[in-house]
């Protein structure tokens, strides 16, 4: 899948909440993210689409799971 363009404003422009939480568990495991964001969704029979479910619902907790999704990324090169 080809890198989102960059968007000055919104760093999550073109990424999905399915692709960050697919991400997520695939590099650390649900173990991991239910140590570091404690929500039943990531702690008991984890899975992803319970995760959106929950996720879609809970402000809160997206905005920590689109956080932790940043802090990891790479920066992007603006265009010239």
């Amino acid at each position: 899948m080809p890198s989102p363009a960059f968007h000055p404003r919104d760093p999550l422009h073109g990424i999905t909440l399915e692709t960050i939480v697919t991400e997520l568990s695939a590099r650390h495991g649900w173990k991991e993210m239910g140590s570091r964001i404690p929500i039943r969704c990531f702690l008991f029979n984890p899975s992803v689409k319970s995760s959106l479910t929950f996720l879609r619902k809970t402000p809160w907790a997206r905005r920590k799971v689109e956080d932790w999704f940043l802090l990891e990324r790479p920066e992007p090169e603006a265009p010239h």
